[in-house]
């Protein structure tokens, strides 16, 4: 390249530099962060962020866990700020364009869009405030925007407009409501009602397999496989009564108690038509709180709906872990039933197939009975007028109501809906299993039938062989007394 050229080439590199310099050092000189005032003074809040000063405090006072409060919940802030304005509007406490603009902001809240936005750790103050000021702050900001104003500038205060009516001491105690609630009608309960459906098509599948009971994990007298799957199809349809009782619970809302249950700064007719809203927005039917003293200073609704679910979760264990048992083997456990080969059981055993979402399953139920506990001691803990647990419940609560939700559809999609019965293996055991003697009851006596038990057991002979040799019955008799189908049904064999 001749010289003039190479010096050309030179200082286009350098003119290329120069801009990207100029360029960083001007991206450089640009604040990052902006600032915000509170009660307490002046707060650094990052530039790009629609939350404001006391959410930043939140941030910087609670760096604990990094778990943040779910989608739900969030979403339930966004129902209670969008019905709070619309009622302010009506009430003719709130503005018009103000209340526009917050209702627009709260249905983005409500959607998902801003849940980067919530930014607070569940471990923080017992009331929540934290977390209903983030609320307040984003919705603030967004709606000054809509009207034209800087963010940060607070022309939509987020205290004095967004919060209008409110306290975070009945905002809070809402949204676990409303969360919970439509979790549970919407997700838990549905998910419930295809696990029955399936287990019960399973029970009548089922109907004709003769096996053996069990009882203390020991031989018992003779069930039908359907039986038992008609009494798992049982334990989720009682579960469901029971959460749609809990449920019910939650349809009282501590809104308009604000600050302590007196409903001081509040319209008359607030909590009402914001309730009305709730409803609308949810399509589930809420009311205001018989006593907001109860509503705020205890969460007893919340304890009695994490009760349901931890009654759930024992449901759900015992279900899994018989399932579980009833399908070991292949060659050294019961194998009375065969569960679909969703995957490899081992890294070294070859062809081995584990009851994985059977344990799956049962790691969730222990998971919803912990998280019990935690609301249950956070239950205890509501001192004079208000609770001060109520974020670590509100987020134990909805971790067990989707945890549930989903494990009941995978394990009824990928476990009891292909469930095979092993009709020969049941019929095996059963003719091995010394408790039919109980149908000699009523002709031998109980010491007599003890007798053939336990010489069956011994001898590992089958019942009617001992009966024969022993001389006891004949032929005919013991084909009347020892109808197995018979035994699966109340009344004496026989007769």
């Amino acid at each position: 390249m001749p010289p003039r050229h190479l010096w050309s080439f030179f200082r286009l590199i350098d003119r290329s530099l120069y801009a990207r310099c100029v360029t960083e050092n001007a991206n450089a000189a640009m604040p990052s962060y902006r600032i915000e005032r509170d009660s307490l003074g002046e707060v650094r809040v990052p530039a790009d962020a629609l939350y404001g000063a006391q959410t930043q405090r939140a941030v910087e006072n609670f760096p604990i866990s990094g778990i943040r409060f779910p989608r739900r919940f969030i979403e339930a802030l966004g129902i209670i700020k969008l019905a709070a304005a619309r009622a302010n509007r009506a009430l003719g406490l709130l503005a018009a364009d103000k209340a526009e603009a917050i209702e627009k902001a709260a249905l983005r809240v409500i959607s998902g869009e801003l849940d980067d936005q919530f930014v607070v750790d569940v471990f923080q103050t017992g009331s929540g405030t934290s977390t209903n000021m983030n609320a307040n702050e984003v919705i603030a900001n967004l709606a000054t925007e809509l009207l034209g104003g800087q963010r940060g500038s607070k022309l939509v205060h987020p205290n004095d407009d967004v919060n209008m009516s409110q306290s975070s001491n009945d905002v809070i105690p809402t949204a676990m409501h409303i969360a919970a609630r439509v979790a549970l009608e919407n997700e838990l309960i549905p998910a419930l009602l295809r696990l029955r459906a399936a287990l019960q098509e399973k029970a009548v599948q089922f109907d004709d397999v003769l096996k053996s009971g069990r009882t203390h994990l020991m031989d018992a007298t003779p069930v039908r496989l359907g039986q038992e799957f008609s009494g798992y199809a049982a334990q989720i349809d009682h579960a469901i009564r029971r959460l749609r009782t809990a449920s019910h619970e939650l349809a009282e809302l501590a809104l308009g108690g604000t600050a302590t249950g007196t409903g001081i700064n509040r319209h008359p007719d607030f909590p009402p038509r914001a309730i009305e809203h709730i409803s609308d927005l949810t399509g589930l039917p809420f009311r205001e709180a018989e006593n907001h003293f109860e509503a705020q200073g205890s969460k007893d609704a919340y304890v009695s709906v994490s009760g349901a679910l931890n009654t759930l979760a024992v449901a759900l264990m015992k279900i899994a872990n018989d399932i579980r048992w009833l399908a070991s083997g292949p060659t050294s456990g019961l194998a009375e039933i065969r569960l679909p080969a969703v995957q490899p059981g081992s890294s070294i055993m070859p062809g081995k197939v584990n009851p994985v979402h059977n344990e799956a399953l049962m790691m969730i139920c222990a998971r919803v009975m912990g998280n019990h506990l935690t609301v249950t001691i956070g239950g205890q803990h509501g001192n004079f007028e208000l609770n001060t647990m109520m974020p670590v419940m509100a987020y134990a609560l909805l971790e067990s109501i989707q945890l549930l939700t989903n494990g009941c559809e995978v394990f009824r999609t990928k476990c009891i809906e292909g469930i095979e019965a092993d009709r020969e293996r049941c019929r095996e055991l059963l003719e091995r299993n010394p408790s039919i003697a109980t149908a000699l009851n009523p002709i031998l006596g109980y010491d007599k039938a003890a007798e053939v038990a336990k010489r069956a057991a011994r001898e590992r002979k089958s019942v009617r062989e001992v009966v024969k040799e022993m001389g006891l019955l004949s032929d005919e008799e013991l084909d009347r007394v020892l109808n197995v189908r018979e035994m699966t049904e109340p009344g004496i064999p026989g007769k």
